[in-house]
């Protein structure tokens, strides 16, 4: 049952579009192509040129497929609403020109949040009346996406911010209608957060359109959970190993998606410190071969 595989710009460190220490937006189409990859995330809006021409030209050159984006924003923050709706409608715009199909809605890191990242006991949660906020604005996106572009639209918990754990997952599948919503269910955060990732795709397999392969090393987490280390500092320790090399049990995973006949793409995610000592060539052929070695990529 193999896959569609593709990578993502955060594998060469990519997290913020204006970050000085990003490699060249080509490099990474380059160094995507050679490692034997199909298709690439867009990245945050602003990495990659949002002249359909320029972009599209330079992916059919490397024989590249955008499989879609992410909106990686201050969802939690009221105050903060015109600036994620900005980059929403910027992102859709560039996944519809380049016939991308995944639009991704993560709620980005929050400063009474990170340190407790991992520790659902000890999180703070919103009030009902923050919730409810909260998840109209998710909603409220979620609708652009589905209604004025015809993406297929999916909620992503991350850690650190106020969608990150189980139950608020739960929750949110729960009040919004799921076929306006679905799930992409990212290993690595699910078992950062504290719950099975294979387990919960059992229970809500109908509704996850998109997968993120995502590895975690066991020591570093437990290190960085303890210390309550913020998260860029967690990549930077190497909190995300290489596939098959941490904990999730992605033959587990593998079965589970054959099971249930899983036929979309999935997205090899290495989160990492773009200043730091990686090699995000030589570990995307490393996961690409690690999934072929499973059945999980052709």
């Amino acid at each position: 049952m193999p896959l569609s595989i593709g990578n993502a710009p955060c594998s060469w460190g990519v997290e913020f579009a204006d970050d000085p220490r990003n490699p060249g937006w080509q490099e990474v189409l380059d160094e995507a192509a050679a490692a034997g990859y199909g298709g690439l995330e867009l990245g945050p809006i602003g990495y990659m040129p949002e002249d359909p021409a320029v972009l599209g030209k330079s992916l059919a050159e490397r024989r590249l497929s955008l499989i879609g984006g992410v909106i990686f924003r201050p969802f939690h923050d009221p105050q903060k609403w015109n600036e994620v709706q900005g980059a929403s409608r910027r992102t859709c715009e560039a996944l519809k020109a380049h016939g991308a199909k995944h639009l991704v809605l993560i709620d980005s890191i929050a400063a009474s949040r990170a340190p407790t990242a991992g520790r659902p006991d000890e999180a703070e949660r919103m009030s009902d009346a923050e919730w409810r906020g909260f998840i109209e604005r998710i909603h409220s996106v979620a609708r652009m996406g589905a209604e004025d572009y015809g993406l297929t639209v999916a909620l992503h918990a991350h850690a650190a911010g106020f969608m990150e754990f189980e139950d608020e997952l739960e929750r949110a599948l729960a009040e919004i209608d799921a076929a306006l919503l679905s799930v992409c269910l990212d290993t690595g955060h699910c078992l950062y957060a504290g719950f099975d990732p294979v387990a919960f795709y059992r229970r809500h397999a109908a509704r996850v359109s998109y997968i993120h392969f995502k590895d975690v090393d066991p020591r570093v987490k437990a290190q960085v959970v303890e210390e309550r280390i913020g998260f860029y500092d967690a990549c930077a320790r190497g909190l995300f190993c290489n596939l098959g090399q941490g904990a999730v049990d992605f033959e587990a995973m593998r079965d589970a998606l054959t099971e249930n006949g899983f036929d979309g793409w999935a997205t090899v995610e290495q989160d990492c410190d773009p200043a730091g000592n990686t090699k995000p060539l030589e570990d995307a052929r490393a996961n690409l071969d690690y999934l072929r070695s499973i059945g999980l990529a052709a």
